[in-house]
């Protein structure tokens, strides 16, 4: 049993894990999107698309965020969500997915990146989900 008990630890501690991903073509530059519309998911009461924005925004991009139907004429780029909430006493944001894409038809994926985090311990606010995926996101686009 003694024996078990340094496993056992270790097995808590790697439940804990978060892991981060992002990919782009090779020849997006995400620097030169200016302006981005955050895709509203239908079932989303939880404001994913609005702190995208914002985020966007602070990033230095003009962002606006709705149903794709109220997508404004002038944006360069899409970006849409997908986002997994668990519950362990509380509600808690699990993974974020977001995809950015041209205007083109069929549209074209430019990049995407990801957020996992499979369990409360590693908590972070859904803002800070959003920051540090697209952090990761526009890092794959190169220096802004």
């Amino acid at each position: 049993m003694k024996k078990l008990l340094p496993l056992f630890g270790c097995l808590v501690l790697l439940a804990g894990c978060a892991s981060i991903s992002s990919h782009k073509g090779s020849t997006v530059k995400l620097d030169q999107l200016k302006r981005i519309f955050v895709e509203h998911r239908l079932a989303e009461e939880n404001g994913i698309d609005r702190m995208i924005a914002e985020e966007l925004t602070r990033l230095g991009h003009e962002a606006s965020y709705g149903p794709l139907t109220m997508k404004p004429d002038k944006v360069d780029a899409i970006l849409s969500y997908e986002e997994r909430w668990g519950w362990d006493f509380r509600s808690y944001l699990i993974e974020l997915r977001v995809e950015l894409r041209d205007l083109n038809q069929p549209p074209t994926k430019l990049a995407n990146a990801r957020y996992f985090r499979p369990a409360i311990t590693s908590a972070l606010t859904p803002e800070q989900m959003v920051r540090t995926t697209l952090a990761k996101l526009f890092a794959a686009g190169g220096p802004r």
